[in-house]
């Protein structure tokens, strides 16, 4: 017998694709060495019966073999659905996996059942990990096992029951229904909110829960049908719910007078999401702005900081506050210097300058750029970067290099910006 082994032994490392007789087999499963044991058990030309003894090897690597090979038998899947190491059980899992399409639980054929009970197990395996990987690699299958899918979609972990509640196809609108009045797991509402083409039955039962989170997601799937009376009653509450204010300005549509609704009370920053939409009818589209406009006209400035004021008065006199440094801070952002520029180069008062930014105020942006003593393209950026005035309604300079506004219209914006601020 040992010579046998030793002979064979001598090239089965070494060629792997050497064909092994059931004779050398079975004298290769009572090898001492683990290494050989296992070789053979990752082969896929052995007998079933050489992979149904392996499977209850005392070592585990030998039996992490037999779990991941295609052509162990599935009476050996059983039973290495219970071992007790959890890496085995984690590579069975990545194999069974792959075979769960098209399983049910009452199936006829011996082979089948057996797979699905092997499956049945792991989706109930006390590790995570296992469960998490049975639930990724079936999430988006469309003929994976309904009943599994189902104990997935449950699961205590979110690891595990959220890849199945965002993507499955298996599961049911009923099922679904069920599982969020089961008050699930902390993100499963949220995943399920994430849902492609979620119908209107499953987004008023999200939004009923009041959970902030899976709220925000569902407000933020622009693929949900949200109804309008349960987006309207979103609305409502999100005057105290920060979170919803943004997915709401950008809902692809709004129900009639929620735009001017959200103009109202969403944060300052989230202004420009509203004014920039494209869906809204004039008369609402002017109500935005103008709801817009007083918000900004009354909200208190915070001024421009001693520092900032002296960075600029410094490069004035070394004459290097040129319109090339003012549009490089522009373009990084650096809004403040650039107020502080308009304020030094034009001469008018600081709380002119910040009245006309907070404002919007296009034509008396470009004034006051005009008595700064800027070029005519840097009012297009002052207007877009500096004011945040949406793209349809900034004045574009006109193509002989001249500013959109005449002298005298430009003058005229100037004594009422500054009458306003008397």
């Amino acid at each position: 017998m040992t010579s046998i082994i030793t002979k064979f032994f001598q090239g089965f490392s070494k060629d792997n694709n050497k064909k092994v007789s059931y004779e050398e087999a079975r004298e290769l499963v009572q090898h001492k060495d683990a290494d050989v044991r296992r070789e053979l058990a990752e082969r896929d030309d052995v007998k079933a019966e050489i992979l149904y003894y392996l499977a209850s090897d005392d070592v585990p690597e030998v039996r992490h073999a037999v779990a991941t090979n295609a052509a162990t038998p599935s009476h050996a899947d059983l039973i290495l659905a219970s071992d007790d190491d959890t890496e085995v059980r984690v590579g069975l899992a990545e194999k069974i996996a792959l075979l769960a399409p098209g399983l049910t639980a009452d199936e006829q054929d011996t082979v089948r059942r057996i797979t699905y009970e092997a499956l049945e197990t792991l989706a109930r395996d006390q590790i995570t990990r296992v469960r998490q990987i049975l639930s990724e690699t079936l999430k988006d299958v469309a003929d994976a096992p309904p009943e599994v899918i189902y104990r997935l979609a449950c699961d205590a972990e979110l690891v595990v029951s959220g890849p199945v509640l965002e993507f499955s196809p298996v599961l049911t609108v009923d099922e679904i229904l069920e599982i969020i009045a089961s008050e699930p797991v902390s993100g499963a509402l949220s995943a399920i909110s994430s849902r492609h083409d979620l119908g209107e039955s499953l987004t008023d039962a999200i939004a009923a829960t009041g959970d902030v989170d899976a709220v925000s997601k569902l407000l933020g799937n622009d693929s949900a049908q949200i109804r309008e009376e349960t987006l309207n009653g979103l609305i409502d509450k999100a005057i105290d719910i920060d979170q919803w204010q943004d997915p709401l300005t950008r809902r692809p549509q709004l129900p009639p007078g929620a735009a001017g609704r959200l103009a109202r009370f969403v944060a300052s920053n989230l202004l420009d999401n509203l004014t920039a939409r494209h869906d809204l009818d004039p008369e609402t589209a002017d109500e935005v702005r103008s709801v817009v406009e007083k918000r900004l006209a009354e909200e208190p400035s915070t001024g421009i900081s001693a520092d900032k004021m002296m960075q600029v008065q410094e490069l004035k006199k070394n004459g290097a506050l040129s319109p090339d440094v003012i549009n490089e801070a522009l373009q990084s952002n650096d809004l403040d210097f650039c107020t502080a520029a308009l304020i030094v180069l034009s001469g008018l008062d600081e709380a002119v300058v910040l009245k006309t930014v907070a404002t919007r105020n296009a034509k008396g942006i470009i004034a006051i750029g005009w008595k700064a003593g800027q070029p005519p393209w840097i009012v297009e950026q002052l207007q877009l970067r500096l004011c945040k005035i949406p793209v349809a309604d900034v004045l574009q300079p006109s193509g002989d290099e001249k500013y959109p506004l005449t002298k005298d219209e430009m003058n005229w914006q100037l004594d009422f910006l500054g009458d306003l601020s008397s």
